[in-house]
């Protein structure tokens, strides 16, 4: 079941010293200063043959959380809905073939 809003996301600090392919279904968020006192936000989403650029949000300032919590939230849950129609699918397709 997807997360709801409101619940925290579960998160795990990760260093560019050892920098890895993303599982499936993960989300890579980095953050640098950004122009002024802003700070630009990446989130990198991992799928089963690639990591793609989920969204970019430059230039936030203070509390930038409220602003990504809501897409990584949907994200998460897209990726779920995606995950059991994934299997769902698998599973027509080996009934067919029995």
């Amino acid at each position: 079941m997807p997360p709801h809003p409101a619940q925290t996301i579960h998160t795990v600090w990760i260093s560019d010293l050892e920098p890895r392919r993303l599982e499936p279904g993960s989300i890579l968020l980095s953050w640098e200063p950004g122009p002024g006192a802003g700070t630009d936000v990446t989130a990198r989403l991992g799928l089963a043959s690639a990591e793609v650029l989920l969204a970019r949000w430059p230039a936030l300032h203070g509390d930038w959380i409220p602003v990504v919590h809501p897409t990584l939230h949907e994200v998460k849950g897209l990726h779920s809905a995606l995950s059991v129609a994934t299997d769902a699918l698998h599973l027509a397709n080996h009934l067919a073939t029995n």
